[in-house]
């Protein structure tokens, strides 16, 4: 009877142990939902929806989130949990880049849901998403995530653009062409008038519908590694020049001006007709504060019906991507192949002074690799003539206009009587070690117009290879194409004045 007794009171025992978690199991669940909708609010601004459609679409955390934190709250504490952060790569800022790294294929796995799954708030198992904090492959330079915001993509017109959300797109003043994954669209960002600023990678600089002359046309490119369209710290801008028509400068002196300010390398000032031309532009790093980049046109007064246009692409490239400008560099070919031209070059014919003063820039060439060996020698030779234009005309001395010329002093052809006078001195294309691979003759600076390293001069062009690698050119212009004397000290050797230069076209070949 004991032994019943004693059942009798464990079974009402748990009975009222049951009855009390029944009672609690609502204010229990009131508190989870709770916690869950403090989770949600505090990572991205809403709480959740799970009978909505809407809750599986992206949200754009707030702007002090970094795209792998997934769905972590913001509010955790900071623990010291980087005992090895010194054996990572906090700034990618002058590092060497590796081609042959996995970088792009690491940095899917950690960016993406694989681990980090952005669909479901209740998978709080995300091993890799520490990691994506300390590892450099996380905001691989080289790598455009696709799954993200704000990286590159090409609408079918062949525009290029950014990948966002179409209200992202919209607020940024964009237009959307195209689609990327995951609904978002490629959204194009022109700015077509002036005084305006330029954040977004991919941006297109229009010229307004009515100018006047003189006039000043300018547009502010912002860098700042804390904006959010800007995920990665930047280093140089590429400006794409794919249309620019300005007035024709005066004896090589640009009246109407193109010019750069805010840039660490040099940028020549430029004028007329640059089509398809290209300019890269050292910036200091956005990670260590915000720069800005100025454009700017000028327009002289009495220019007031030549015509101007332009429509320049700006794109913004991160630092440590292996696709940078070497520095200093104005210029940057990465193909075995190609045509180089001098600013304002045009196959035209006339006597018109097409060549431009004051411009003392690097134009440098990635070394390709041929039938599976490296390259080891650029060769270049004068560009084909279809419309009476001159492939190779720089400054050189009056009575020898016909001929190649290089850098070297010479007797004076024509009075006033001097011992001596320039040759490819002030106006120049420097190929290091130019060499004739039929004479052997070698030459550094090139001028007249031929291209030819023969020291008397000849009438006619040949191919110049050079073995000097990283390959580079350079090309001077002084600020006149009238005569320079010597001053009174005799420390000027005297060049003449050349009329009607042009600059040069040359193809550009690398070999083995």
């Amino acid at each position: 009877m004991a032994k019943l007794d004693l059942f009798l009171f464990i079974v009402a025992l748990s009975m009222k142990t049951s009855l009390a978690c029944n009672d609690n199991k609502d204010e229990q669940l009131q508190g989870t939902r709770r916690e869950l909708n403090d989770y949600w609010v505090d990572s991205y601004g809403f709480p959740p929806n799970s009978f909505d459609p809407l809750y599986h679409q992206e949200a754009s955390p707030p702007e002090q989130a970094i795209s792998y934190q997934g769905r972590s709250s913001l509010k955790r504490p900071n623990h010291n949990t980087k005992p090895f952060k010194n054996y990572f790569i906090k700034n990618a800022d002058g590092k060497a880049s590796g081609r042959f790294s996995l970088g792009g294929f690491k940095a899917s796995l950690i960016n993406t849901g694989l681990f980090n799954n952005r669909f479901t708030p209740a998978n709080t198992f995300r091993p890799l998403q520490g990691f994506g904090n300390r590892s450099p492959v996380a905001l691989n330079p080289n790598f455009d995530n696709l799954l993200t915001t704000f990286d590159g993509c090409i609408a079918p017109h062949g525009e290029s653009g950014i990948c966002a959300p179409g209200n992202i797109c919209s607020l940024f003043g964009g237009r959307p062409s195209g689609s990327c994954i995951l609904g978002k669209v490629c959204c194009i960002n022109v700015v077509p008038s002036c005084g305006g600023t330029a954040s977004l990678n991919n941006t297109y600089w229009q010229s307004p519908a009515v100018l006047s002359a003189p006039s000043t046309c300018t547009l502010t490119v912002k860098l700042d590694a804390k904006f959010v369209e800007q995920k990665k710290p930047i280093c140089q801008l590429r400006l794409d020049f794919i249309s620019f028509t300005t007035s024709q400068p005066t004896a090589g002196t640009c009246t109407d001006t193109f010019q750069v300010s805010g840039s660490s390398n040099a940028v020549p000032i430029i004028c007329g007709d640059n089509n398809g031309q290209h300019m890269y532009l050292d910036v200091p790093s956005s990670l260590n504060g915000p720069t800005n980049v100025r454009l700017m046109f000028n327009f002289a007064a009495g220019t007031g019906n030549s015509p101007r246009t332009w429509n320049i692409k700006i794109a913004m490239l991160p630092c440590g991507a292996n696709y940078l400008a070497p520095r200093d560099c104005l210029q940057y070919y990465t193909s075995a192949t190609g045509i180089i031209k001098s600013f304002n070059w045009r196959d035209i014919a006339g006597v018109a002074t097409r060549q431009l003063n004051s411009q003392n820039y690097n134009i440098c060439f990635r070394t390709e690799e041929i039938d599976k060996q490296i390259a080891n020698r650029m060769c270049l030779m004068p560009c084909t003539i279809t419309n009476g234009g001159d492939a190779f005309s720089i400054t050189s001395v009056p009575g020898n206009l016909a001929n190649s010329a290089v850098g070297t002093t010479g007797p004076n052809p024509i009075p006033p009587p001097v011992a001596t006078v320039a040759v490819c001195l002030y106006d120049f294309l420097l190929i290091a070690q130019g060499t004739d691979p039929t004479t052997g003759l070698v030459a550094d600076r090139f001028c007249g117009n031929q291209l030819n390293p023969i020291p008397a001069g000849a009438a006619v062009s040949v191919t110049v290879c050079t073995r000097i690698q990283p390959f580079k050119l350079t090309y001077q212009t002084d600020n006149t194409e009238g005569a320079v004397f010597a001053n009174n000290q005799g420390t000027i050797i005297p060049a003449f004045g050349d009329a009607g230069n042009v600059g040069f076209c040359l193809d550009f070949q690398q070999r083995i």
